[in-house]
């Protein structure tokens, strides 16, 4: 079987079934009621009218239309019209996934029907960070005044476009959450791919026309719109017919010979399915009276609203701002047309992470005391090569939070000759942070994020990079500035070498989810492995002397409370400890048991003497280390100083299996005590004896971070 993920292996979204439940219903002859995506107001996400007649039903296909089918001949452009919801971003992507039917199969597997083992079930595929996932929907669609209440098609008793938005829907949160959104989120979601915005101004017109062109051909998704100079404007109409802050999708590229003249041409959708562009070469143009039949037959030029229209390159780049580009693959990025179809000579690295408050979500430079606690990640290129000019690889962001977070650099011009001179000597590399789950429900929260690449010393560890490195090194590359949206991508050509990717957010201590994936350029070696954690606490810790007042305090302690066997249990070694500990550093309890479990006790919870005493010095030791970090004497330290002082006891553990640890001993705190700290570390010493004694193979050959992340949890 394929890999769970695949296309050809989606993840069943909330574990349901398409093929059991399919089979239960045919088998019980009842049409599918959704539980998990019901028929009801918290999956609309939207207020509810006031006004009675208002009221939503939900109703079936064929409940609205005695002739319904799941799609009306071939599937195409015009399928998909808007309905009340602010989704043209998604509407747009989906009109162009029609024009690449290999593409479309995946997100809409074929053999789906109204009529044909008809069970009112229906699924549906999407790429979520790095895997596809199937979702399943009952046919119930949103009904108000008769008429669909959202998207619909223009042959009106066709509903697989309603459906696959209802299904989208349900896999963010609901209808709602779709409201305002990138046209790239639809892009990348429909087919795996990378989305990149281009400025229209940042090419002349006809090589604009040939790149659109080409990528076209190579199955990449377009789509156009034009800047709104604020909230008032978005959704205004312009004299020539078009609509500012709203999505069209880019379905095709022609040329006509007009008596001398060839003229390049692009062919637009607005996913509203009215409201065209009324300018030259627009439908009912008098441009075309002067073009011969056989190119308006080929050209299927429709004189019908239907919200297609064509119009001039010149004209597209005086009146459009930016087109958004989505490409299955690297390969598809670039500018010029390829007849190369072979296998994309890529490879892909990815990584799921998480930004944890107090522990890994450091923030920008702006805060250097905790950047350096970002998720790190390495990359080890090998093999240099030559790589083409591509569209959008030096465009940086243009939004952004109004600050960037380099203070003070300036980096001089580079010649475009020089610029390219330079790439045939590197190795080309393209970076994508993506942010997760940022779309909930009725609400759209997107953090600021952005990435940093610095070029790591062969002396240095990736995984290890500490305050000093990132204080005294520039970034050797980045994402641009910290963007409010779902995805930053650059592409970037970069000298063989050492170099780790930090991942972070403008602001510290903000918490998410994100995913990463890095394309290199096959003969590149590279990898998100960690350094090994090591563990010299009995060098560091153990080993000092025991103090003398300490020796006479603990033979003391067990002369007067010690049982018959010479031993204490959990609540006399707590006693003891705390009569010696300040009181801001005193262990509960649960952090004694702890400590005494992580001695040879024969499986009894009661210490002897030298063990009291050797637990003891310890203990002593580590509230030395702790007072390094406990600036304001409050019994506590930053998180953010965890892995320094664990490495200050002698344990080197890479970000995230510290991260883990925080998660473990101190998630939902802000600020970590002393007793958190020694279970952090007791825990650790009991895990790190485990993994020496262990015999399995198997086991050593996954190494000791892999041991440490599985049992850390436990």
């Amino acid at each position: 079987m394929s890999e769970l993920g695949s296309i050809d292996n989606p993840v069943k979204f909330k574990d349901q079934d398409y093929d059991a439940l399919l089979q239960k219903c045919l088998k019980s002859a009842a049409l599918f009621s959704d539980t998990v995506f019901a028929a009801t107001q918290s999956s609309l996400g939207i207020p509810v009218d006031p006004d009675p007649k208002k009221a939503v039903k939900w109703l079936r296909p064929k409940e609205i239309t005695s002739n319904a089918v799941f799609v009306e001949g071939t599937m195409g452009t015009t399928d998909i019209c808007q309905g009340q919801l602010g989704n043209c971003w998604l509407l747009a992507a989906l009109s162009c996934l029609t024009m690449h039917p290999t593409l479309f199969v995946k997100v809409v597997p074929s053999g789906q029907s109204l009529s044909e083992s008809y069970a009112g079930i229906f699924r549906f595929r999407f790429w979520q960070y790095g895997e596809w996932v199937e979702v399943v929907v009952d046919d119930r669609l949103p009904v108000r005044e008769g008429r669909l209440l959202f998207s619909y098609s223009r042959t009106t008793n066709e509903f697989w476009s309603a459906l696959v938005e209802k299904a989208y829907a349900k896999l963010i949160g609901s209808y709602g959450s779709l409201k305002g959104g990138i046209i790239s989120e639809g892009m990348e979601d429909f087919t795996g791919g990378i989305a990149y915005s281009l400025p229209v101004s940042s090419r002349p017109p006809r090589m604009l026309w040939r790149g659109i062109t080409a990528a076209l051909a190579r199955s990449s998704l377009l789509s156009c719109f034009i800047h709104a100079a604020s909230v008032k404007e978005i959704g205004t109409v312009t004299s020539e017919g078009l609509i500012k802050g709203h999505a069209y999708a880019i379905t095709d590229t022609d040329k006509v010979q007009r008596t001398s003249e060839e003229v390049l041409l692009l062919r637009l959708r607005n996913p509203w399915g009215f409201v065209e562009y009324c300018g030259p070469w627009s439908d009912k143009c008098k441009d075309w009276d002067v073009i011969d039949h056989a190119q308006k037959a080929r050209l299927e030029l429709a004189k019908v609203e239907d919200g297609e229209f064509w119009i001039g390159i010149e004209d597209f780049c005086l009146l459009f701002n930016t087109v958004e580009m989505c490409s299955v693959n690297p390969d598809s990025m670039s500018g010029e047309a390829s007849d190369d179809t072979a296998t994309p000579s890529w490879t892909l690295s990815s990584y799921q992470g998480t930004w944890v408050p107090m522990c890994s979500a450091g923030g920008s430079r702006r805060y250097p005391r905790s950047f350096c606690k970002n998720p790190q990640f390495q990359m080890i290129l090998s093999e240099k090569d030559v790589d083409d000019y591509d569209y959008g690889e030096d465009e940086e962001g243009e939004e952004g939070d109004g600050e960037d977070d380099v203070v003070g650099v300036v980096v001089a011009p580079v010649s475009k000759t020089e610029k390219q001179r330079e790439k045939k000597k590197k190795c080309t590399v393209l970076v994508e942070l993506l942010q997760k789950y940022r779309r909930q429900k009725d609400k759209v929260n997107f953090l600021y994020i952005a990435f940093h690449i610095y070029k790591v010393p062969p002396e240095d560890r990736p995984g290890s990079l500490d305050q000093p490195f990132f204080s005294n090194n520039s970034p050797v590359a980045r994402s641009g500035k910290y963007r409010s949206i779902r995805s930053v991508w650059r592409k970037v050509h970069l000298e063989p070498g050492s170099y780790v990717i930090l991942a972070s957010t403008y602001r510290p201590n903000q918490q998410g989810e994100f995913f990463l994936r890095v394309y290199t350029k096959t003969g590149n070696i590279q990898g998100f492995q960690d350094f090994p954690c090591t563990n010299n606490y009995s060098v560091m810790v153990m080993s000092k002397p025991v103090l003398p007042e300490d020796q006479f305090r603990v033979q003391k302690w067990f002369d007067e409370k010690a049982g018959s066997d010479d031993k204490v249990n959990a609540v006399q070694f707590m006693n003891l400890v705390n009569s010696v500990l300040e009181k801001d550093y005193e262990l509960p309890l649960e952090t004694c048991r702890q400590l005494i479990f992580g001695e040879d006790t024969g499986g009894r919870g009661r210490l002897s003497r030298a063990q009291a005493e050797k637990l003891l010095t310890s203990l002593r030791n580590l509230q030395s280390i702790f007072f390094q970090f406990d600036e304001d004497s409050s019994g506590t330290m930053s998180p953010f100083e965890l892995s320094l002082a664990l490495n200050a006891a002698g344990v080197e553990c890479d970000n995230v299996v510290v991260q883990l640890l925080w998660e473990r001993f101190g998630a939902g705190e802000q600020f970590l005590p002393f007793y958190g700290f020694v279970s952090c570390v007791a825990r650790l010493q009991v895990l790190f004896d485990l993994f020496e004694s262990e015999t399995n193979p198997e086991v050593k050959d996954k190494g000791i971070n892999a041991w440490l992340l599985k049992l850390l949890a436990v």
